[in-house]
């Protein structure tokens, strides 16, 4: 009968060797970063969580991304943009919560932004026109190349804002006011 004690070293021992011998595994990175930005715009706070997808040489829209169909920007769980206060998104009012951000790209023409109140989803499926707090249009820009899906404030003045969402070549500008005065 083996002592304990070798019983104990035998079964180290083959536990290194087992270790030792197993294939290294990946990192386990995510394919996509996650990303936010928060801007104040005049008395108003407006944040943005998202998933920052990489082109990684792939044709994007009409391709990966097709036309006509909603559509998530950006990836795993939904963008969240959030306002402190009542704006204006193309000039059409929006309440201040949490919002889950939606896109249907066309080929030629405007694209239709929505605000859904179903904020805290994954990104497919889309939750349904009856969660939709706002649809808005806006008109895609060309842009220089942005291989990671991004989004951000490239012009804050006062009281507005341009919210962009950017990737490839294709950038999609959302004019913003945020127009909540204080009491004197």
């Amino acid at each position: 009968m083996m002592p304990r004690w070798l019983y104990v070293r035998a079964a180290a021992a083959s536990a290194l060797v087992a270790i030792s011998a197993a294939p290294a595994q990946p990192q386990g990175f995510p394919f996509s970063q996650r990303g936010s930005v928060t801007q104040m715009v005049a008395f108003t706070e407006i944040s943005v969580a998202y998933g920052r997808p990489v082109a990684r040489g792939r044709a994007l829209f009409g391709a990966l991304v097709p036309w006509d169909s909603v559509w998530h920007p950006g990836a795993d769980s939904a963008t969240r943009v959030r306002f402190s206060r009542d704006v204006l998104i193309e000039g059409r009012p929006l309440h201040a919560g949490e919002y889950s951000l939606w896109l249907i790209p066309h080929e030629a023409g405007p694209w239709t932004v929505i605000f859904s109140r179903a904020a805290h989803v994954f990104h497919k499926p889309y939750p349904g026109a009856k969660f939709d707090a706002l649809r808005v249009d806006a008109t895609p820009e060309q842009a220089s190349q942005m291989e990671s899906f991004a989004i951000y404030f490239p012009m804050v003045l006062r009281d507005e804002a341009v919210l962009r969402l950017h990737w490839g070549t294709t950038a999609v500008p959302l004019r913003i006011k945020a127009p909540f005065r204080p009491h004197p």
